[in-house]
């Protein structure tokens, strides 16, 4: 029997939508910090639809962002709380991984705003070295260039945990990287040992056949996540981006996506999920789709 791991959905998107406020530049971490115990409640509802992994709510709490709002003597104090939620969440489902997230540097989808490699790999290492003790592994989120990826692999690895790779990739040629490099070019990351999976996450769900299509020929599991945006607008490139200038796809139902991702394992992929836009009925019309074809979620 096929064993299929089925990670958690959107977080941040979910978060601002529970929480009824208009989404700020700090997106989740806002959340977080306005209505504790609303990430545990998001946590709790996906490992009830079937997930088996949850990913912190720590994609966005970076230092760039924090400084900016005058918060980041909270660095480590939002980070513990995030590792908490999700842990009393596993708690008290009584089962389950949890994946630490290490988001991108300054801003999603813009990889010229990357900082110099020295610089990167000292910041994902101060994260890395937080939520070690807490988490099962790293997922390494919105990838969005080689010089990304090799920074976040380089800043993970003093840490002692399995890191999962997972890169965005271009919404019309699912080939390439959004900083328009080839995901191909993750051969010699991939290579070097320190990855233990690889996946696309963040892009269109109908640009991830081509992506995988590459990341199942690096060696090791592979899968994808997508979110469901209508468009990744000029307006989110800007910075401190709000993310009500994007607009989600009500055409992607749960049972549309359910398609996209059982399309993804019948590819040969072994981790899928969701993305942002994705909700906890998403994840749960994967599982039952899962179990009705005699997969094992894991």
């Amino acid at each position: 029997m096929k064993k299929i791991t089925l990670l958690d959905g959107g977080m941040g998107q979910e978060l601002v939508a529970r929480s009824g406020d208009a989404p700020t530049p700090l997106w989740s971490t806002q959340v977080m910090i306005d209505h504790p115990g609303l990430v545990r409640q998001v946590h709790a509802d996906y490992f009830a639809a079937g997930a088996t992994v949850a990913t912190t709510n720590t994609y966005a709490i970076h230092h760039d962002r924090l400084i900016k709002h005058g918060l980041d003597d909270r660095f480590a104090s939002l980070h513990m709380q995030a590792l908490a939620e999700a842990a009393s969440a596993r708690a008290e489902h009584g089962s389950g991984r949890i994946a630490g997230s290490l988001g991108p540097l300054v801003a999603s989808y813009r990889p010229e705003v990357h900082p110099p490699h020295d610089e990167a790999v000292a910041k994902y290492a101060e994260v890395a070295g937080l939520l070690a003790p807490a988490v099962d592994l790293f997922l390494a989120e919105t990838v969005a260039s080689l010089a990304h990826a090799r920074a976040v692999v380089d800043g993970a690895k003093a840490a002692g945990r399995p890191l999962w790779l997972s890169v965005t990739v271009d919404d019309e040629d699912g080939a390439k990287l959004r900083s328009g490099e080839a995901v191909a070019g993750l051969a010699p990351i991939i290579a070097s040992g320190q990855v233990d999976a690889v996946l696309a996450n963040c892009s269109a769900p109908e640009a991830m056949a081509a992506a995988l299509a590459v990341l199942k020929t690096f060696g090791v599991p592979y899968g994808a996540y997508a979110n469901g945006f209508r468009q990744i607008t000029k307006e989110f490139l800007k910075d401190s981006p709000v993310v009500d200038v994007l607009e989600g796809r009500p055409e992607m139902t749960p049972e549309l996506y359910a398609d996209f991702a059982m399309r993804w394992i019948e590819d040969g992929a072994t981790i899928v999920g969701g993305c942002c836009e994705t909700t906890p009925a998403h994840i749960a019309a994967i599982a039952d789709r899962l179990r009705a074809a005699g997969y094992a979620i894991h």
